[in-house]
């Protein structure tokens, strides 16, 4: 019964060790010097402690969103690229296309200025 959870048991061990030499290293290693740029909090390019109801930038969406079409593209793309010799030349035109729709969706937002941060 045990012989089933070894692989698993050995994979958490392994990724323990190598997490806690990581973290080990960097504070070993580190200056532990902490400017105070660094140690700011910093998200979406305010100040984290102002006004609760100020408005977002509607580009940091735009941003948003641009991210989560690419990363859904390369999510497709793996499985597509495992199995394209049995799919074949259907399945290659097929994705193709995919990632045209794509490609034209990212024009459009670079000629629109979404992509431009000022």
């Amino acid at each position: 019964m045990l012989a089933n959870y070894l692989p698993i048991l050995l994979f958490i061990a392994v990724g323990l060790v190598i997490g806690v030499a990581a973290v080990s290293m960097g504070r070993i290693l580190g200056s532990g010097k902490h400017e105070d740029a660094k140690m700011a909090p910093y998200e979406c390019g305010f100040e984290a402690f102002e006004d609760s109801r100020m408005k977002f930038d509607v580009r940091y969406y735009l941003v948003a969103i641009l991210f989560i079409i690419f990363d859904l593209e390369i999510a497709f793309l793996f499985p597509w690229a495992i199995v394209l010799d049995e799919i074949g030349i259907f399945g290659f035109w097929a994705m193709m296309l995919f990632l045209t729709v794509l490609v034209v969706g990212f024009v459009y937002e670079w000629m629109k200025g979404a992509l431009e941060w000022e």
